[in-house]
This record gives structure tokens, C-alpha cells and sequence, in this order.
């Protein structure tokens, strides 16, 4: 027979087991402006990312790059003060040309995870 101690403690496991993983798991990028390989006909302002989770604002860092590896942003990325799933970087006024968007963040859970992808600025006609 049950005793009603190993019946809560089995329901418990068993919920334990059917959590949601993502409780547990890696930031990782919802959206970005600009999108991920996008061509824009201007300057961007900012770069931005949104992650599905918390972030770690001492941990996290975005800059963006000339596709020669010059730096171009002011090291100044934040995680946003009142969104901690979005970390931007302001940007100077860039030429036409592509652009590497490198990124690093660790979610409050403390994992960490990154990338890059690029954007394009097309030539003005």
C-alpha cells in the first residue's frame, strides 16, 4: 500500500520531469533590428537583440564589426533597463558595406551562449 508521503513525493518527480527544459536552458536570439542578413538602405541607429531570457547585464556584451575586424561600436552595449531580454549598442553613422554583429550573453539561469551574424548597408543609387 501507498503511504500518502511517497505519493506526493512520486507526483513531484514526475512534475519535476515534465518541467519545461527551457527553465534550465541557454539564452538564445528571438529577433534582431536589423534582422539577421538584412540589406538596409540607411544606417541603423542601434543594434538590437532580443533574447527568450533574462540576461545577465555584467555578463553580456554586442559589438559590431567591419567584416576586417575593426570594432566600430564604443564597447557601450547594455542590456536594456527596463527589458533584460533586449541588449543594444548604440552605433555611429556607417558607410555602405556589410557588417558583423558579434554577440555573447549569459542568461541569469548562468548559462552562456553566443554568435554573430551580418547586415549589409547597400550603396545609395
Amino acid at each position: 500500500m501507498h503511504t500518502p508521503t511517497a505519493m506526493v513525493t512520486l507526483c513531484s518527480v514526475i512534475l519535476a520531469c515534465l518541467a519545461p527544459w527551457n527553465v534550465w536552458g541557454h539564452a538564445f536570439p528571438q529577433r534582431s533590428e536589423p534582422a539577421v542578413g538584412a540589406t538596409l538602405a540607411v544606417s541603423p541607429p542601434r543594434v538590437r537583440i532580443w533574447f527568450d531570457a533574462l540576461l545577465e547585464p555584467a555578463f553580456s556584451r554586442l559589438q559590431v564589426h567591419t567584416v576586417s575586424g575593426q570594432q566600430l561600436d564604443k564597447n557601450d552595449a547594455q542590456v536594456n533597463p527596463t527589458d533584460a531580454t533586449l541588449l543594444e549598442v548604440p552605433l555611429p553613422s556607417l558607410p555602405p558595406g556589410t557588417y558583423r554583429v558579434l554577440w555573447s550573453v549569459v542568461a541569469r539561469d548562468g548559462h552562456r551562449t553566443e554568435g554573430e551574424y551580418t547586415f549589409t548597408i547597400q550603396q545609395g543609387h
